[in-house]
């Protein structure tokens, strides 16, 4: 009999434009000891349909309409809220996407991690403080008795997972839900992970169920694949089966778009300088420390024009701070950059300002970056007059051409950022970059937060409006196999300083540097190439 078995889960939605149908005749299973991966993108329902079985859908406006949740027999989904307590956190524990969200950034870690024990049993407080310290341990934090004193924002992303990760296992659950775990994580710090559930899964004899937007991530360690479209579930079976015999055309689409591929070979338009960094050093004084954090330390480097240069490396080694540097939006300690011959270090004021029309940034996070007051309409003029860029007669002609360009459609111009998606609110972005139709945009991450049909889109429009407008680009991400899918050469950075240069096939190939050999090999999906 499996752990979980659940069965025509349907769950709905209660708005004022109607109910929507969140889950629709869902059904899995989760057996003792294996891991079931839910894949599908935002708005799947995929997580949906994990929350629902543990009560934590909101009523109103949630509501389960029908189904059974059977966890060792018993029907969750007929559980008083009491009952559901005494479950949760003791056989069934769960790891979220976001830890920093999760955790109380005002109590210690150890104060944090032994709540659910002390909760759920009779056992000491130094007994359970002993467990949670050997726990921590087992997570693999390298001073589990430090880190027991410390506080969240004193841990990195992937050190803040592996508490959470302990905290779920601390009352030796039978099943653990882990949804998007590794999203947010460089891709080393990602592999780590994935390999910590594996081996914790199978050391402990637990059952997993993995929810993720992208089929690479669990490819190499699902026991069974579930893949879910708008609160269906559309195809399911053994990895080999869903990466080498796909049957429908979404499980396809996500497949096609997993940035796996050959990069394609675009020479740079030509090989003159656009961009000459010489020496270039970011220094940050930081109270309390006898040494500066050296974000930047010494990079020397050229972009060519028409070529797009990706930038690589893990969260903390310095390649945003480069990028915003070359773009004087980080300040320069040392060292100086040259745009197209002229020294734009020692650049202020208005000369300044001629310049930014011809440089421009496209962030990370679309929703931060963007004004929630201002319409889409609004976002796009602001730099076409700003740079006098066309006249106000011209104004809504150039808006129209932008709006069609990034592929928005006209009519959602008076729209503001929070009705959009994340890939349309990229788009947006996007088109902001575009509207003084620069010479040199600074791509900083920007398809990490997407899921991956919106991030291949992004990727080639990218690409596309790359060729049509001419423009030469630094791409900054963690990810090499996108960086892979859009870059001409490659440069790798590690703790602030460049340790690789080369052009996509080297670096792929034979990279020399051992932190690139070890970024490839975090690559994840190896089930993909074989």
């Amino acid at each position: 009999m499996s752990l979980l078995n659940v069965e025509g889960l349907e769950v709905s939605f209660v708005t004022r434009n109607g109910t929507s149908k969140a889950v629709d005749n869902v059904s899995f299973s989760v057996d003792h000891g294996k891991m079931t991966a839910i894949i599908g993108e935002s708005g799947s329902g995929k997580s949906v349909s994990c929350y629902a079985m543990l009560g934590l859908v909101p009523s109103p406006p949630g509501r389960i309409d029908d189904g059974k949740a059977l966890f060792n027999g018993s029907d969750l989904l007929q559980m008083s809220e009491r009952e559901l307590r005494a479950v949760r956190g003791k056989d069934i524990a769960m790891v979220f996407q976001d830890p920093m969200t999760c955790l109380n950034p005002h109590t210690r870690i150890g104060e944090q991690l032994i709540e659910p024990l002390v909760t759920h049993t009779d056992i000491e407080r130094a007994q359970a403080w002993e467990r949670a310290t050997d726990l921590l341990g087992e997570v693999g934090l390298r001073d589990p008795a430090g880190a027991m004193k410390a506080y969240p924002h004193e841990f990195s992303g992937g050190m803040r997972q592996r508490v959470m990760i302990a905290m779920a296992l601390i009352n030796e659950p039978k099943l653990l839900i882990a949804d998007e775990p590794t999203t947010a994580l460089d891709v080393t710090i990602q592999a780590q992970i994935l390999y910590l559930i594996k081996e914790l899964q199978t050391r402990r004899d637990i059952g997993v169920l993995f929810i993720s937007h992208d089929l690479a991530v669990v490819a190499d360690i699902a026991d069974e694949i579930v893949v879910m479209e708008k609160g269906k579930v559309v195809e399911h079976g053994s990895p080999e089966a869903i990466f080498h015999n796909a049957q429908h055309p979404y499980t396809q689409k996500l497949l096609a778009a997993i940035p796996s591929g050959e990069a394609e070979v675009r020479e740079a338009a030509q090989a003159e300088p656009l961009i000459r960094i010489d020496n270039l050093r970011t220094w940050f004084e930081v109270e309390g420390r006898d040494e500066p954090v050296k974000a930047v330390d010494d990079v020397s480097l050229t972009i060519n024009r028409g070529e797009v240069l990706g930038l690589v490396g893990e969260s903390g080694s310095g390649k945003s701070t480069l990028g915003r540097a070359i773009l004087r939006l980080a300040p320069i300690t040392e060292g100086s950059v040259a745009f197209d011959g002229v020294n734009l270090s020692t650049l202020q004021g208005n000369p300044l300002k001629r310049f930014r029309r011809r440089m421009q940034m496209i962030f990370q996070d679309p929703y931060a970056s963007l004004n929630p007051r201002m319409t889409v309409y609004d976002t796009l003029a602001e730099p076409l007059l700003l740079h006098n860029i066309v006249s106000k007669k011209q104004l809504d002609a150039a808006i129209r051409q932008l709006m069609d360009d990034v592929g928005l459609a006209r009519a959602f111009v008076k729209k503001y950022p929070h009705e959009f998606s994340g890939g349309q609110r990229q788009r947006i972005a996007i088109g902001r970059a575009l509207a003084t139709k620069p010479e040199f945009i600074v791509a900083d991450e920007p398809v990490s937060a997407l899921d991956v049909t919106i991030q291949a889109q992004i990727l080639d429009l990218l690409a596309d409006l790359g060729k049509e407008y001419g423009l030469t680009m630094l791409f900054v991400s963690h990810d090499l196999a996108v960086i892979r899918h859009i870059a001409n050469r490659i440069v790798v950075m590690y703790h602030g300083k460049l340790v690789e240069e080369g052009d996509v096939h080297s670096i792929f190939e034979s990279p020399r540097a051992d932190y690139t050999r070890r970024l490839l090999e975090s690559i994840p999906g190896a089930a993909l190439a074989s």
